[in-house]
Formats: structure tokens, sequence, C-alpha cells
């Protein structure tokens, strides 16, 4: 089983800005060129729709639906790489695709776009993850995601009309697939001599130096117990 490191590099913040900066650029594009780039998003059960998995989350509706989709996916993709950098970019890319293929399985006959099905993949992901890791860093984050985005829960039913909650269940799904599909590359927190399997206490020097009832005993090498004494000579001058 492989050990990760939790470890802070640039890319921790770059390729999310970047990744977001992405999806900026392209609702601006169609802002100043007045174009819609929404049908060319998932639309279910029809070939034509097929590209939207790859599209669809660069493309949102206005500049409301992307700002709200923002925040969450700067701070969802930095934890991702931060805490899980090995396999962060598989998370992301296979993540896309299949939240985006099962919202095309399972969606409404409408043009389903926007960022929120990876969002969900990355709540669910991290999530779950960090339950079956129990690694109390990764614990920690799971209690954080359920404090900051737990309420998120409820859109993946038909609650709110024009949303589509047909992603966001794809999404959800695909992080708990990816949480148990990655458990072999779950942390593990770093384990002393003390708390392996193949730890004899018996042959722990430290605790050679107690007696059984706990008590110090100071030992002496049997070298030590007859010190050499080195004699040495001076000629007196007369």
């Amino acid at each position: 089983m492989s050990h990760q490191h939790f470890k802070f590099t640039t890319g921790v913040i770059a390729y999310p800005i970047f990744f977001v900066l992405i999806i900026w650029s392209v609702l601006s594009f169609e802002v100043r060129f007045n174009v819609n780039f929404n049908e060319y998003g998932v639309y279910p059960l029809t070939l034509k729709g097929l590209r939207g998995i790859f599209l669809s989350p660069f493309i949102h509706g206005s500049i409301e639906h992307l700002y709200h989709n923002t925040v969450p996916l700067l701070v969802l993709t930095m934890a991702l790489f931060y805490f899980y950098r090995p396999i962060a970019w598989k998370i992301i890319i296979w993540g896309i695709i299949i939240s985006g293929f099962l919202t095309w399985c399972i969606g409404r006959p409408s043009y389903h776009i926007g960022a929120s099905g990876l969002i969900y993949v990355l709540v669910s992901f991290t999530f779950f993850k960090g339950v079956f890791a129990k690694h109390y860093r990764l614990i920690a984050l799971s209690l954080l995601v359920v404090f900051l985005y737990g309420s998120m829960v409820w859109y993946v039913v038909p609650i709110k009309e024009n949303v589509s909650w047909e992603g966001h269940l794809s999404g959800l799904i695909t992080g708990l697939f990816f949480a148990l599909f990655f458990r072999t590359q779950i942390a593990k927190p770093k384990k002393y001599d003390w708390e392996q399997d193949h730890y004899n206490e018996e042959d722990d020097p430290f605790l050679k130096h107690f007696d059984e009832d706990g008590n110090f005993i100071e030992t002496i090498d049997r070298e030590d117990e007859q010190p050499n004494i080195n004699y040495t000579y001076k000629k007196n001058k007369e």
C-alpha cells in the first residue's frame, strides 16, 4: 500500500486558478462576441450531445451561474492537489468524463451545462475518501467539506427548476466510486516501531532498562566494571 505525502507546491494554487481562468475566458468570449455556447452542453441520449461530456464544464449560462461555481471549484481543487496530488488529474479528467456520461444517460431532454457536476465529484470524493482513509487530516478535511458544502446534497433531487440535478447526482455517484476505487492509494499516518505488527517489546532496547514493575534498572557494561588506569611517570629534574 502506497503512502501519500502532503506537500505544498506551486501547482496547488496554479492549476486551480488556471482552470478557473479558462472557464471565465469562455464566458467572456461569449459576452464579447455575443455568442452562446449552450448548445455544446450535454444533451442526453443524442449523438451530438456526447460532445458536451467534455465541453459542458467550461460553459455557463450567466455570470451568476459561473460565480456560484468559482469559489467551491477553487477551494476543492486546491484541496485535491494538496492532499491527493498523485491522483488529482485522474480525479478531474475522469470525473468530468464519467459524471458527464452519466448525465447524458439519465438527464432530461435539455442542455446540461456548468462545472457543478465536477464540483459534486470533488465534494463526494473528498468526503468519502476521508472517511475511508481514517487519517486524522483527511477526516478533518471531510468535516470541513460537510460544513461548507453539506447543503449541496439537497440539489441531487429535483427541488429547483432549471437546475441539472441529474448532473449533480452523477457527480455525487462518481465521487463515491472514486473514493472506493482509489482506496489502495489512501494516505496512512506514520507508525512508530511500537505500533508495527512485528513489534516485540522484549527486543526493545529502551524497555530493557525497566523491570516487570516498571522500575528503572541502571545497567553497566562489563567493560566499564574494571576501568583501565593509566599512569604517567615524569622524571624529576635535579
